[in-house]
């Protein structure tokens, strides 16, 4: 007989491991055959999604406030005492279902991740898993007490970027200099954690039988539609059909600011003088005015901030113990979403807003598939979902529309968005290739190795039409302050493959909004039950990994930059 789940995630929130053990090990135990098979199926489904609520709760609470020792207790408990040994017990799970040669329409993709997934696990790995989960904790905690002195007054990182956008250029380096120096004062700390996270990780990935852990990542992460190879075409197409662009823009920067040479912190102000643009002053107009835009794209995404907002499920303004960057995770027990982020009043977080509400509709598009398992596609059409409402949502940003902006700082707003799309490829390609070649490199263990190979990458990409003389310790510091090369290795190209396909949801947009709508919304609700190249189409996509295709895109970007600038 099965055993009793409990009735809501609360029952999970101060357990510990022996709590919730026995009720995996009752799936793990109970008879199993084709007669019985859906119960086990939903009954697993039940237990993983109050298990995962409960954690996300934990850690969307630590983020908040990562200097509250409660809160952080709770994250490592849940994230790297019980995370890994849950995870153990789900790959004998899965080897269960793999054995017995289950399958029916909706679940292809899913048994095809349970049979990766299951030939993966080495029980080896659990407690690595389990060091890694403190790591990244510990990075967080790291990160969250980063503070700088400006003008006196106590600020985060992130709270000096509205100076980035300042008239005036000495205030402009200043800032600049002094965000990157709060990094660089870390750098012993951020090697040492890195480091550790290194080793542990082609670790796990020796333990499985790889040979590195990019090799084993790509598995992991149940890449079954392209290639480590096929992210190295990504990075040559970036360089050949993108590049030109990115200097186009660039160009233009330095004309428009009548400067001899653009430097790195005149790459965020407006190129023409005019005002810094000010969306919001307050994270509740944040919060009405997203519902108010959102609601232009599809009167369901109205509801959709609404109700994130009533069930308090969004944290969005900066402040000093916050975790950086931003997010969005599914509460896969209500089937709910939530949205963290660090707002200080600038154009990039309306974007972030965005961003994030497009993942956030993601959960609720899928809430209707009876299984966790079916539900989340994988990180690159999930990146489909957030950069296509970033487009899809740029017509109706002005203000007459219930909006952030008069027209004229519209048309403002899209043109850094549309540019910004463009500026980004060079920085996917950067950094995909920076974690690349520091896990199938033995230099890669090398922390001053690192540093040079960052500032190589860039100049590959980046081009020279911004001046970076005597800035190496100031561009060697862009990548201590990416996220991702710590909390989320190898999550980077997923990116860049989904911004090409959401830059064609957006041109499909451009011909007939409501019918481009639709489709995204089809493909979001079709979940993890079709594949990737399958989801992309649905959306009307295809997947991209070439030059000609990139260029392609990118010529309607510049025709649309064109058409506003006109």
């Amino acid at each position: 007989m099965a055993v009793r789940l409990p009735e809501s995630p609360d029952a999970f929130s101060e357990a510990v491991w022996d709590d919730i053990r026995p009720y995996y090990e009752e799936l793990v135990e109970r008879p199993l055959d084709r007669g019985n098979v859906e119960e086990w199926l939903s009954d697993w489904s039940q237990l993983d999604s109050l298990l995962s609520e409960a954690s996300a709760l934990a850690s969307f609470a630590y983020t908040c406030d990562t200097a509250d020792p409660e809160r952080e207790a709770a994250q490592l408990r849940l994230g790297s005492e019980i995370g890994p040994k849950a995870h153990h017990q789900r790959s004998l799970l899965q080897r269960r279902l793999v054995d017995l040669d289950y399958v029916r329409p909706g679940l292809e993709t899913m048994v095809q991740r349970f049979a990766n997934q299951s030939e993966i696990f080495r029980e080896a790995n659990v407690p690595l898993f389990a060091q890694l989960s403190k790591l990244v904790t510990e990075w967080s905690k790291v990160n969250g007490a980063l503070t700088v002195d400006w003008n006196g007054d106590e600020k985060t990182p992130a709270q000096l970027l509205p100076y980035l956008e300042s008239a005036d250029r000495l205030e402009r380096e200043r800032a600049f200099k002094l965000r990157a120096q709060a990094y660089l004062l870390k750098r012993d700390v951020l090697v040492r954690l890195f480091d550790r996270m290194y080793d542990l990780r082609q670790e796990v990935a020796h333990n499985a039988g790889f040979a590195n852990y990019r090799d084993f990542a790509h598995r992991e992460k149940n890449r079954f539609d392209y290639t480590p190879d096929d992210c190295l075409r990504f990075h040559a197409a970036v360089e050949e059909s993108v590049l030109p662009a990115v200097e186009r823009i660039l160009e233009r920067r330095r004309r428009d600011m009548r400067l001899d040479r653009l430097r790195p912190w005149d790459t965020a102000v407006d190129p023409k003088g005019r005002p810094q643009l000010r969306p919001f002053a307050t994270a509740d107009e944040l919060v009405s005015r997203s519902a108010a835009v959102l609601g232009h794209v599809d009167i369901d995404f109205r509801g959709y901030v609404n109700a994130m907002a009533d069930a308090a499920l969004l944290d969005l303004e900066n402040r000093k113990a916050k975790a950086p960057g931003g997010y969005s995770s599914s509460l896969n027990f209500r089937r709910m979403p939530l949205i963290f982020m660090n707002a200080v009043g600038i154009d990039d977080d309306v974007r972030t807003m965005l961003h994030e509400a497009g993942h956030a509709f993601h959960t609720f598009e899928t809430s209707h598939l009876a299984l966790l398992f079916q539900r989340h596609p994988g990180a690159e059409m999930a990146e489909v979902a957030s950069m296509s409402m970033e487009l899809l949502s740029a017509p109706f940003i002005a203000a007459k529309d219930g909006g952030y902006y008069t027209e004229d700082e519209a048309r403002r707003s899209r043109t850094e968005l549309l540019e910004g799309i463009i500026l980004f490829f060079p920085h996917c390609a950067s950094v995909d290739a920076m974690q690349q070649w520091m896990y199938t490199n033995p230099e890669g263990r090398d922390p001053d190795a690192r540093d040079q190979r960052w500032l190589e990458l860039r100049r590959r990409f980046e081009g020279d039409r911004v001046d970076w003389s005597g800035l190496d310790q100031e561009r060697i510091a862009r990548w201590y302050q990416q996220p991702h090369f710590f909390g989320y290795p190898f999550y980077y190209i997923e990116y860049g493959i989904a911004q090409l396909g959401a830059l064609q949801v957006w041109r499909n947009s451009r011909r007939d909004h409501k019918d481009a709508v639709r489709r995204y919304r089809s493909a979001l609700a079709l979940g993890a039950t079709r594949r990737l190249p399958e989801l992309f189409a649905a959306a009307g996509a295809r997947l991209i990994f070439d030059a000609a295709g990139m260029r392609e895109l990118v010529e309607s970007v510049e025709e649309e930059l064109a058409r506003l600038e006109a």
